[in-house]
């Protein structure tokens, strides 16, 4: 089963910056601050994810982080030690969205992510998402939020897949417009 305090950790870890620089920065933190595992270093694994009582934002910070991001990942953490049941699925998107928004450093994309992910919210939609931005572009103009949600009222209660369908169409395309390799030349 997947973590939901991971979950969220990866998401605030991947607030405006790439997929790489995100995972440099977990890989960090859970070297530094997870507990070592016997045995799995032939399958790549060396340390659980870190547990919520590890996370202070000044260590944290010297990760090499944004004090806010810190601050933002010792918060989830703090809430998290008070609520275990903080990343239970719950009855009330809107409530949980909500909840998570309280939190320092969570906004809309990031609540709707958490739900998305942890909460297996069906209805979670990331509407300022780029790469959903990407998949419904028409003409080289991407749709605002605004606009995003609007369309999407269609697709409730199923919003979330959605989401997954357009972030692999969004993929796709990027990959099928992306330069292919040209084939080395044979030497005569």
């Amino acid at each position: 089963a997947w973590d939901g305090f991971e979950i969220a950790v990866r998401a605030i870890l991947g607030q405006q910056i790439t997929v790489t620089a995100a995972m440099g920065l977990a890989a960090k933190l859970v070297a530094v601050f997870g507990r070592p595992v016997a045995g799995g270093a032939g399958d790549g694994l060396t340390h659980a994810f870190p547990r919520p009582d590890c996370f202070e934002a000044d260590t944290i910070a010297s990760l090499g982080m944004p004090r806010a991001r810190a601050a933002a990942l010792a918060g989830l953490a703090a809430a998290h030690v008070e609520d275990p049941r903080l990343f239970d699925p719950r009855a009330d998107l809107e409530t949980a969205i909500a909840r998570l928004r309280a939190l320092p450093g969570v906004g809309e994309w990031t609540a709707q992510y958490i739900a998305l992910r942890a909460l297996r919210e069906n209805d979670a939609f990331l509407a300022g998402d780029v790469g959903v931005q990407r998949a419904l572009a028409e003409d080289g103009r991407r749709p605002t939020p605004k606009e995003l949600l609007a369309r999407a009222e269609a697709w409730r209660p199923w919003r979330a897949y959605a989401v997954l369908h357009l972030w692999i169409a969004e993929a796709e395309l990027r990959a099928s417009s992306s330069p292919k390799e040209k084939p080395h030349a044979l030497a005569a």
